[in-house]
């Protein structure tokens, strides 16, 4: 079986894209196309860095093992479109480590499979007329939080206060901006 996951970028440790340290994976390709989307370059569906899932859950334990990540955040282009993405859920799950899920779909229109396998998830498409100015990694007010575990019921805060933009440069990956656009 081919498990393989079409993956943008990927950022082994970080303090943006949720509570705690994180793995944050942005996933290539995206079939939502939200006008105004603040990753516009993720949405067409070309191969980047394909990565199977063994591959995939060994750079996230190495980075669990060398940074202490809590947990990890998918994010995209369409983390959904990823054939694999509840079995890569529960991979992470079993390393005893979070998920989190950012996804354009409803999470109605998710497989129960994948909504079992995440401790939170943010859904809903972008709405440009709609932008959030108070909730951390949330684009837009229709945007909705859901708690699918307790995990990050007691960092709730963290998504209900806007924090200032994050800037980091790193020589191999150019700028990364976390936040408002600046």
């Amino acid at each position: 079986m081919k498990t393989n996951f079409n993956v943008a970028q990927i950022h082994l440790c970080t303090e943006c894209e949720g509570p705690f340290k994180r793995t944050a994976i942005w996933f290539q390709g995206c079939d939502i196309h939200c006008p105004g989307c603040c990753n516009p370059e993720l949405q067409a569906f070309i191969p980047k860095h394909l990565i199977n899932l063994n591959q995939l859950i060994e750079i996230i334990s190495e980075s669990h093992q060398l940074y202490q990540t809590e947990g990890v955040t998918f994010l995209g282009g369409e983390p959904t479109l990823q054939q694999h993405l509840p079995a890569l859920a529960g991979g992470i799950r079993q390393l005893g480590m979070g998920v989190i899920l950012f996804t354009g779909r409803q999470i109605e229109q998710l497989p129960e499979m994948l909504i079992e396998h995440c401790d939170l998830i943010i859904d809903g498409p972008y709405l440009k007329a709609e932008r959030e100015q108070h909730r951390n990694l949330v684009g837009s007010a229709n945007q909705k939080i859901y708690e699918i575990t307790d995990r990050y019921h007691s960092q709730m805060d963290w998504f209900m206060q806007k924090r200032n933009p994050i800037v980091r440069i790193d020589a191999a990956d150019g700028l990364y901006i976390s936040g408002d656009v600046l």
